[in-house]
């Protein structure tokens, strides 16, 4: 059994086309896991990299602790099932699941136990003797699990083996292989397009769009958390309901206006949007609203929206119900003006064709996109708090209290004193500064999300245990990690955790001890700094001999960068001295680039010098947007 970890997995084609798009996931031991999306995602093409079928253009497959980018496929330990099954139509079953362990020269004995057991699984020992022609298409499948069942490999890769089949035998084949999962506690990485193959099968579900993985989560979180419209709209049948609205917060209520019909609104309570960014509350930007069909209920005349019935499925324990808002019977026409509704309910509800019911979304089950990004406005921790703040001499008025201006935010706010703060809740942490009491607190993905109250609003804070509601939690800022904005216009950004240099790549050879061996090097601002072999290799073969012209983009951890004495290191001329509070940071020209550095208080060079370990240089291709390594 294995583990598989895939770590920057990039696909590119010889014309430009990226399939796949920075891949990353830990696959623990055992794991069932499903790639999900539409034709053309990238789907097929990962599973085909793990396979080793594929190339992979950049990044790193490991099964287990091997690194397998190079290795054969037939020395991966895996086994795949097709979505044609490709069987041998002149061999009978017995010699097709035969084959692969023949062709390894197997001993015939072993060969024939690992048969007959894998056949007894999979209840196909009736037809050892027949060829595929004379076996139904379910019974085909299950041979060709069987001739993968056999290798008893580390991982099964399955391409969309369901696809061929009808809908009885899909469901029936779903549960038997899920049962087969269980049975060999053997990592399963599954390919489909179907989404409620996704949601049964999986422990775990990766969507995919166009290369790029928009979420990995349980099918419960995808259902009930997704990230963005996408998912919203690709896990779930029938398919979310999404609307253009526009919302407006009154005191303890979030007015939700619909964009396509003035007489549709909503009342919600603001403690179930209180995660959404308080720039989308004030009536004036529209959003997108998602509600589920079955999270619509049939409500009494005036509790809920007016909505015409156009059409009703009766599907014997449930009816869905489609619909436009409003109240007026219109002309049937397929053009979508954003008042389509579909609502999902028991049989037995009074519904028929010209109707005019009214609907009222679960409070609890709501959900709102960026119009632009499409990503969630209710993230399980937020990004950002934004928080007004006021400037009153060399002190800093927010959360009902004070603290000393940092000097680097004076400077920034150039005399301004109505300002605002955009504050991660990673950034506020244990000090004496604040004090704010404490509401509630969540679990979300392994940290403890902490609801403080802030006047008429919540400040979110990443806390180290859960904290008793109604206590107090004192607090200071990681004044670095906070963006300041002034009259709605940025005028300090927050720190990365990053820099980033820009340079060339050179190799030199050299012989010792008579052997060949070739010194790779980074080249920025004309220093050379020497690239670990490995990484050398993994550029040259990723670009070929142009890598040795190409421009790279060098990524260093901030905390990787020190100041040195002498000629080593990178020479930079220091345009200013930041400072934060609790730390200081050099603004230094480098060449072209600028970057940060981390210095003592009452640092005061013009000039310096600076080193970093080219272990920790992160590489990054500037032709093609991809990390190499």
């Amino acid at each position: 059994m294995a583990s598989l970890k895939l770590s920057h997995i990039y696909k590119v084609y010889d014309n430009g086309h990226k399939a796949v798009n920075d891949f990353n996931i830990d696959i623990a031991d055992k794991e069932f896991i499903v790639f999900v999306g539409p034709s053309g995602c990238g789907k097929s093409t990962t599973l085909r990299m793990i396979a080793g079928l594929e190339t992979i253009t950049a990044g790193d497959l490991f099964i287990g602790d091997t690194l397998v980018n190079d290795m054969e496929p037939k020395d991966r330990d895996i086994a795949m099932v097709f979505q044609s099954y490709a069987l041998y139509p002149h061999m009978t079953v017995y010699e097709n699941m035969a084959f692969g362990l023949r062709n390894r020269k197997m001993p015939e004995d072993q060969i024939k136990e690992r048969v007959l057991k894998a056949a007894k699984m999979l209840d196909i020992e009736e037809y050892l003797g027949r060829k595929p022609k004379a076996m139904s298409g379910g019974q085909r499948q299950r041979v060709a699990l069987g001739r993968a069942l056999v290798r008893d490999p580390k991982v099964f890769l399955l391409d969309e083996p369901l696809s061929n089949l009808d809908a009885k035998l899909r469901a029936q084949m779903r549960t038997e292989i899920t049962k087969l999962h269980k049975s060999l506690g053997t990592t399963f990485i599954y390919v489909t397009h179907d989404q409620v193959e996704a949601m049964t099968m999986g422990t775990r579900i990766v969507v995919m769009k166009l290369g790029y993985v928009q979420q990995i989560d349980t099918p419960m979180n995808l259902y009930n958390e997704p990230y963005n419209k996408f998912v919203a709209g690709f896990i779930g049948s029938p398919q979310m309901n999404f609307f253009n609205v526009k919302l407006t917060r009154k005191a303890d209520k979030v007015k939700v206006d619909f964009v396509s019909d003035e007489n549709a609104s909503i009342n919600l309570p603001y403690e179930k949007l209180a995660k959404i960014h308080d720039k989308y509350l004030h009536g004036d930007t529209e959003v997108i609203f998602g509600i589920r069909p079955e999270h619509l209920e049939v409500v009494k005349k005036g509790k809920g929206l007016k909505v015409v019935v156009n059409a009703v499925e009766h599907l014997g324990n449930e009816c869905i119900v489609y619909g436009k808002l409003g109240d007026k019977v219109e002309e049937f026409s397929m053009k979508d003006d954003g008042r389509d509704v579909i609502v999902k309910t028991i049989e037995g509800t009074p519904v028929e064709v010209g109707d005019v019911i009214e609907v009222a979304p679960k409070q609890d089950k709501v959900h709102f996109f960026d119009a632009q990004t499409e990503i969630t406005l209710m993230e399980k921790i937020p990004s950002f708090n934004s928080v007004a703040a006021k400037v009153s001499k060399n002190s800093l008025e927010v959360f009902g209290g004070k603290a000393k201006l940092p000097e680097v935010f004076a400077k920034a706010l150039e005399g301004k004193t109505n300002v605002t703060l955009e504050i991660p809740p990673s950034s506020i942490v244990k000090g004496k500064d604040f004090t704010l009491p404490v509401e509630k607190c969540e679990e979300v993905d392994g940290k403890v999300l902490a609801y403080l109250v802030n006047g008429d609003s919540i400040l979110f804070a990443i806390v180290d245990k859960v904290l008793e509601p109604g206590s107090e939690y004192s607090f200071s800022l990681l004044n670095e990690k906070v963006t300041v904005l002034a009259d709605g216009e940025e005028v300090l950004k927050a720190t990365s955790d990053k820099v980033e240099f820009h340079g060339t790549f050179s190799k030199t050879e050299v012989k010792e001890k008579r052997q060949r061996v070739l010194h790779f090097f980074y080249n920025i601002n004309g220093k050379a700094f020497e690239a670990p072999v490995e990484k050398g290799y993994k550029i040259n073969t990723i670009d070929g001999n142009a890598c040795y012209k190409n421009e790279y983009k060098y990524a260093v951890a901030i905390d990787s960068l020190k100041i040195v004495d002498g000629d080593e290191g990178l020479l930079g001329q220091v345009e200013e001295v930041l400072k934060y509070g609790d730390v200081t940071f050099a603004k230094v020209k480098v060449g072209s680039d600028e970057i940060l550095v981390k210095v003592s208080d009452d640092f005061a060079a013009s000039e310096v010098r600076i080193n970093f370990a080219s272990e920790d240089v992160e590489v990054y291709s500037t032709n093609i947007d991809m990390k190499i390594c």
